[in-house]
């Protein structure tokens, strides 16, 4: 709404319209806004500080994040969460596009991660985006020739990639366990998860059959991990992953 009256007004004044219709100093005026936000000295006499974080909500017609407006806020934004309407028609939700979401501040926050959760948080953030993206990259594959046409461990690929999106990035707002999950927890369930990718990969490159491999007797307990209570989570997960690794082992 503020860009639309910023252009409203510049046709009223006759200035010379940029893309769209909006005055060429419309990104010039929304990086002053959004550079009001970070940590600031507050004024007096003892020495105080605090911050200041700015969360604005676009709308793009129609999603399209191509339009002038977005595309300005992606590039002065530190962090993007881009809503999927699609995610939210198939009733997934918080409907977040996790390839289409950015921060900046993960190198900042790496350390934090790294001393108060675990020193492998991301590289198991790492291997989860890899996972996502291959992912994306074959389902588009699949809807050209058929999930038939592909190798045995690409479907392995696609069926981890579903679980994680069902099982670890889906949360249910009406579930006590499930509608907040600490970063505790989140390490652990992630790590499960690859753990339970990896021998489904060594379980194939060992001759099992498809089926038996696409079958595995843990799936029911990962699917199971988001509703665990969070007291003792961490010891039921480290059962979950010891087995995996014995399995992975033989």
């Amino acid at each position: 709404r503020w860009a639309e009256a910023l252009r409203e007004i510049s046709s009223r004044l006759e200035e010379m319209p940029g893309e769209e219709g909006y005055p060429t100093y419309m990104a010039t005026r929304l990086a002053n806004f959004y550079e009001r936000g970070g940590r600031v000295r507050c004024i007096g006499k003892d020495e105080r500080y605090g911050s200041i974080t700015i969360v604005s909500a676009i709308s793009p017609p129609g999603g399209d994040f191509s339009e002038p407006v977005t595309q300005a806020s992606m590039r002065i934004a530190g962090a993007l969460w881009a809503l999927d309407a699609d995610l939210a028609h198939r009733r997934h939700f918080p409907a977040i596009n996790w390839m289409r979401s950015f921060s900046l501040y993960i190198e900042y926050l790496h350390e934090w991660y790294t001393e108060n959760i675990a020193e492998d948080w991301n590289v198991l953030r790492h291997e989860l985006m890899l996972l996502l993206q291959k992912e994306e990259e074959l389902s588009e594959i699949v809807q050209l020739v058929g999930i038939d046409a592909i190798p045995d461990s690409e479907r392995i690929i696609l069926e981890v990639a579903r679980m994680i999106r069902e099982e670890f990035l889906r949360q249910n707002a009406f579930s006590e366990t499930d509608a907040f999950c600490p970063p505790e927890k989140q390490y652990w369930m992630l790590k499960a998860f690859l753990f339970y990718y990896k021998e489904l990969e060594a379980m194939l490159k060992k001759g099992a059959p498809l089926e038996d491999v696409l079958n595995h007797p843990a799936k029911n307990e990962l699917v199971q991990m988001k509703e665990m209570k969070t007291e003792g989570f961490c010891g039921r997960a480290e059962e979950i992953i010891g087995k995996f690794k014995m399995q992975i082992a033989k």
